[in-house]
């Protein structure tokens, strides 16, 4: 095997490096939880450790971190400062850690730095040091006050809740939002598993994690009244609600099940089967394993190791270490034959614990792990984790609007309903996104700028996220993310919805934003480009009537309409009778439609595409006054497109809700059929985040009457849907005497004939058969 710097070789017993630290700051906590793996377990080490970690040892600690990921070319590194309870170390101490880190590792690779607390000595001081560090902040919440007081209390018995609950209420003030990374909550099946859940939902999380308690096959759960999996079933009422409410959060456990079952890495260490590559820095400067290990027996995280005789290289050789890197080789027999082990992952290591064999066990929850994970997978789960997981309160369509949308429409308020849907996915992309951008002071203050025009005017954070390709950016950058295991945070792009929000936002959110132009232009998604050198940093702020963009060597002042030589292309809009719409023709991300886009239209041509949408838009008002309301509230943008192999057919995209590709065909009549087809698809597709339809794992091909070889189901029930508004359109639109046109691809019969297909192929959902017959029954009208 050839070394090279960009793949050097690991030392004789690592299976790979270790890229996530736990730096404990402080030992002892101002909470005497009873349920706490540090005090309440078999471990007492604690009682020989310092309270505070000193400034050597910070040192020591940060610089044997930057050691191992330079040896190994890491790309990031994550440090979460623990405890005990980290905040008792004091702003000072805290400063100094992030500080060591930061300098250690500045030039090596990316720095994410996190705390997990109690909450309790949380202040504005505390936040405004980890704005200035980009540290993400966990509470440790378990429900409402009557589960939280179960167990988390003072040492004199005394209720932790309102303090905590109002050190979360800091970190939803926008201007500390960005740092809130999420809440914590231990599992007790004594609490009410809806009132507790209702209870986080309530204060905005951006992810809860729930966390079986720890015990072990020595020291079992328990299991009242020898219910066989009661944590399974607690959890599962959870999932319920979760999913009734449409998701609202994402729960760590329930998106992990759901990606390990689709072949994808678990999001938690306790499940799945990917390595787990962290180690823990105690106070006195002592290499440990996970903390999780000190619930099985007296010193079981031991190394033996500590930063200051000891590389990272070794602790990541020592057997402990090495056994949690092997993956399925790593568990029992028992485990390893199972059929959920890919999702499962034997569970936490420390949960496999026993007297008899030591970890060589099945979890002690293996119950509840079979049932929870059984039940998930029973259940289905459209798109991916991200998307499914920022649904919210848009996700609703009443029983009348589903028959709606089944039938081939949707008025205005249906269509409106899916628009919500689909801006609050893109804003969950987006947060994705940001979790992954560099925290430093620059990505930083972007995101503060975002929540403080979320805050001061919503309407227009939302009308950039609602611009169709928006949601094209942010799965393109997470999707590189996932390729490249990191690169995927865009700062400059996020800089440019900043400054498109200010702008929209004005004089009730006045602010001035530093936008990186690495590609020469500036993107103002919605509002336009500002052509400008390439490697340009620009400032934009909002002026009377317009805005003025600052930049090396140039200055420029922009009137919203006006598009000049200088630079300033702005999107413009079609304004007709109940409907406004707008031509994209600048937008990098617009390539989403599976046909090259068209250039910059000049003044006459954009003259052309005006009539000629006049003369579209009147024949569908016309033709077909129950689709023209709905389309009007939902399809925004037209987007040029070049034709494709000889053809004139564009599309909707599937991730550019409210966006119509439209290769420019000659006369209003085909252009309405172009808007009418697209429409069509751009509904099917918001529904399909929000429902299943059919079992996407059929893989059958199935005949198609439009196509001379079969089709995939998905792709016959989309096509099926589109020419469903296709045919409506040309019987009521059907000049005298043109009778072939009755007999074109998409009139009645053969729509019909393929909903009657899908019917018969047993891979329909409930709703999804719904929609076939309401396929069916408009198709032979």
């Amino acid at each position: 095997m050839d070394a090279s710097p960009s793949a050097p070789l690991l030392p004789t017993g690592i299976s790979q490096p270790v890229s996530q630290f736990v730096l404990k700051l402080h030992s002892r906590c101002d909470l005497a939880c009873d349920h706490c793996y540090v005090y309440e377990h078999a471990d007492t080490s604690w009682k020989g450790r310092p309270r505070a970690a000193s400034g050597k040892v910070l040192r020591r600690a940060a610089e044997r971190i930057a050691e191992h990921a330079a040896a190994h070319g890491l790309h990031r590194v994550h440090v979460v400062f623990h405890g005990g309870e980290p905040l008792l170390a004091g702003p000072a101490r805290i400063r100094r850690a992030a500080e060591e880190l930061r300098l250690a590792l500045d030039g090596v690779c990316r720095l994410e730095l996190g705390i997990q607390t109690n909450g309790l000595q949380l202040s504005e001081r505390y936040c405004d040091l980890f704005d200035e560090f980009g540290i993400r902040v966990g509470v440790s919440l378990d429900g409402d006050k009557e589960a939280n007081d179960r167990h988390r209390r003072y040492a004199d018995g005394r209720s932790s809740y309102d303090r905590v609950v109002e050190a979360v209420g800091l970190l939803r003030q926008p201007r500390y939002r960005h740092l809130y990374g999420g809440l914590l909550c231990t599992i007790d099946v004594k609490n009410d598993p809806v009132t507790v859940y209702d209870a986080l939902a309530a204060l905005d999380p951006p992810r809860i994690d729930f966390l079986l308690p720890h015990a072990t096959h020595a020291e079992p759960p328990e299991r009242p009244d020898g219910a066989p999996a009661p944590y399974a079933d607690w959890l599962l009422t959870v999932h319920r609600r979760w999913v009734a409410r449409g998701r609202p959060v994402p729960v760590r456990v329930f998106d992990s099940v759901e990606r390990t079952l689709h072949g994808e890495s678990s999001l938690v260490e306790s499940l799945g089967v990917d390595p787990v590559d962290l180690a823990v820095i105690e106070t006195d400067g002592s290499f440990e394993q996970a903390d999780s290990l000190k619930v099985a027996f007296d010193g079981a995280p031991a190394t033996g190791m500590d930063v200051f005789a000891n590389s990272v290289d070794q602790v990541a050789a020592h057997p402990g270490l090495v056994a949690r890197t092997r993956g399925k080789a790593g568990l029992c027999e028992q485990c390893r034959s199972c059929e959920l082990v890919n999702s499962c992952g034997g569970g936490l290591y420390a949960h496999r614990y026993s007297r008899e064999n030591g970890f060589s066990n099945p979890s002690v929850f293996c119950p509840d792990l079979m049932k929870l994970i059984t039940a998930i997978r029973g259940h289905g789960t459209p798109g991916t984790q991200a998307e499914t997981a920022a649904a919210t309160r848009h996700t609703y369509l009443t029983e009348d609007q589903l028959d709606q949308l089944a039938a081939g429409r949707g008025d205005a308020d249906t269509v409106s309903a899916l628009a919500g849907a689909q801006l609050d996915i893109t804003r969950g992309l987006v947060v994705a996104v940001w979790e992954q951008a560099p925290r430093d002071a620059a990505s930083a203050a972007v995101w503060r700028l975002l929540a403080e025009a979320d805050a001061a005017a919503p309407d227009a954070v939302d009308a950039v996220m609602a611009h169709p390709y928006t949601r094209t950016w942010a799965r393109r950058r997470l999707e590189a993310a996932a390729r490249r295991g990191a690169g995927g945070a865009d700062t400059a792009g996020l800089a440019e919805f900043a400054a498109a929000a200010v702008l929209r936002a004005g004089d009730r959110y006045p602010a001035s934003v530093r936008v990186p132009a690495p590609r020469g232009h500036l993107r103002l998604p919605g509002l336009g480009r500002v052509v400008l050198g390439a490697g340009t940093l620009a400032e934009v702020a909002s002026a009377a009537d317009g805005f003025t963009v600052t930049a090396p060597h140039r200055s420029l002042r922009v009137h919203w309409d006006e598009e000049t030589a200088e630079g300033w292309q702005p999107v413009r809009r079609i304004a007709l009778p109940g409907w406004e719409v707008a031509m994209e023709d600048v937008d990098p991300w617009r390539d989403a439609h599976g046909s090259p886009v068209s250039p910059r239209q000049d003044a006459a041509l954009f003259a052309t595409w005006a009539e000629e949408l006049a003369g579209a838009w009147s024949l569908i008002a016309e033709g077909l006054p129950h689709h023209a309301p709905g389309l009007a509230a939902g399809l925004a943008t037209i987007t040029p497109l070049l034709p494709r192999h000889g053809g004139d057919v564009g599309g909707a995209a599937r991730h550019a809700f409210g966006a119509a590709g439209i290769v420019r065909p000659a006369g209003p009549r085909g252009l309405a059929l172009q808007l009418i087809r697209s429409f069509q698809e751009v509904k099917l597709r918001a529904l399909l985040d929000l429902h299943d339809l059919y079992d996407a794992e059929d893989t059958r091909l199935l005949p198609s009457p439009w196509h001379s070889g079969p089709r995939p189901l998905p792709d016959l029930f989309l096509e099926a849907y589109a020419r469903l508004g296709e045919g409506e359109f040309r019987a009521a639109t059907r000049p005298g005497g043109q009778e072939a046109d009755a007999r074109r691809p998409g009139t009645g019969r053969e729509v019909a004939d393929v909903a009657e297909r899908l019917l018969s192929s047993g891979s329909l959902t409930p709703l999804g058969e719904r929609f076939a017959r309401g396929m069916a029954g408009t198709a032979v009208r």
